[in-house]
């Protein structure tokens, strides 16, 4: 499992919520390109195609 550090300032945007880009519900976060996103959907995302990447290099 990825585990994501967003400590940094520049993940979190005061200008208020916006929909995450893979579940759809409010969040204040940032991923490092500017997309609202839950840390932990980004996580489970970065997994999911992590692994997907993996697969394919393995066939």
């Amino acid at each position: 499992m990825t585990l994501l550090d967003w400590r940094d300032h520049k993940h979190f945007d005061h200008s208020g919520d916006k929909p995450c880009v893979c579940c759809g519900k409010p969040t204040p976060l940032r991923s490092d390109r500017g997309k609202p996103v839950h840390k932990v959907c980004a996580e489970r995302w970065y997994d999911t195609h992590s692994r997907e990447k993996g697969d394919s290099e393995d066939a």
